[in-house]
């Protein structure tokens, strides 16, 4: 699926989609980098009619200026970060703030449908120019160690910060409030993702085993635990916090426990893109100053994720 980012309020139309088309349907945490790189806040710079010609879109690679857009690989199935709306068009907090960005920039962002566990892999080949997922910035996927960036790994943007969280069944049948109490329960959880490695750890503890119930995108997960097959579901705590307050009118699930293990997510870049690289933190920069990146997360109520200074591979 390939669509471009109008940026507009989309949330009031989203509470009454979420049932039908997040939960039902298998329409991600994207979670799961050696050079670290610039971490200071990049330089202001202003856009102008038919793109701007501040510094940050002065940094774009010529070949990106050339085409006008870029490609964005992206797992759209993964509310509020990003997912298929009741319009059929591509909405969230990733394709909000990649308007933004192309605002600035001058160029236009397109999204691309791909599996999670692929994306790195997809925009090392050439498919991708870059990955906006909500994809945990991480040393091992920076340094291409882990398994879903074998084959040179990324450079990450950093633009957002979250950690994972438990959400189960509305009245919490099972009395869940920490990792530990998963043991001996189904617990679901995306492949690939960060998520799927806590219940992994989590194993080392138990006297009784996870059993884990893992799925190739988000949505499944959530759909396991409706229907009753997994007790618990680990995803992205943004995620979590979305189905408590909008599944069922807010009455099929909540989240226990406290946030887990928060970290930056980032904008992937192939690592010897620099130049794209420092655009991207350039305009992300402007935006977070500008108050248009706090504007985008109030509309999808994920201010408790926001950053002030856009970073380069901060994860760790």
């Amino acid at each position: 699926m390939i669509a471009s980012t109008p940026r507009r309020s989309r949330l009031a139309a989203v509470g009454a989609f979420a049932v039908g088309a997040l939960l039902l349907s298998a329409c991600g945490d994207q979670t799961d980098d050696a050079d670290s790189g610039d971490e200071s806040a990049a330089p202001e710079s202003s856009a102008e009619e038919n793109g701007s010609t501040g510094s940050a879109a002065d940094l774009l690679p010529q070949d990106i200026r050339d085409a006008g857009e870029i490609v964005v690989g992206s797992d759209i199935a993964y509310a509020p970060i990003e997912f298929i709306d009741e319009n059929d068009e591509i909405a969230g907090v990733d394709p909000d703030i990649a308007a933004a960005l192309g605002e600035v920039l001058g160029v236009e962002f397109t999204f691309e449908n791909g599996t999670f566990d692929g994306l790195v892999l997809g925009m090392n080949n050439g498919r991708y120019d870059i990955i906006m997922s909500a994809m945990t910035d991480t040393r091992e996927r920076q340094e291409g160690a882990s398994a879903d960036a074998e084959g040179g790994g990324a450079d990450f943007v950093n633009y957002f910060q979250a950690g994972s969280a438990i959400l189960v069944e509305a009245g919490n049948p099972e009395g869940i409030q920490s990792l530990d109490d998963l043991c001996g329960l189904t617990v679901a959880a995306q492949r690939g993702t960060a998520n799927e490695t806590l219940i992994e750890e989590q194993q080392a503890s138990c006297d009784e085993e996870i059993d884990p119930l893992i799925s190739d995108v988000d949505s499944e997960s959530i759909t396991n635990l409706q229907n009753g097959r997994a007790q618990a579901v680990i995803t992205d705590y943004p995620v979590a916090l979305y189905n408590e307050l909008t599944a069922g009118g807010g009455e099929l699930f909540e989240v226990v426990g406290e946030q887990i293990d928060a970290a930056p997510y980032g904008i992937a870049v192939p690592k010897e893109e620099t130049e794209l690289r420092d655009a991207l933190q350039a305009a992300l920069q402007e935006i977070i100053d500008n108050g248009t990146y706090g504007e985008i997360l109030a509309e999808w109520n994920a201010e408790a994720g926001a950053i002030e200074e856009a970073t380069v591979n901060a994860g760790e």
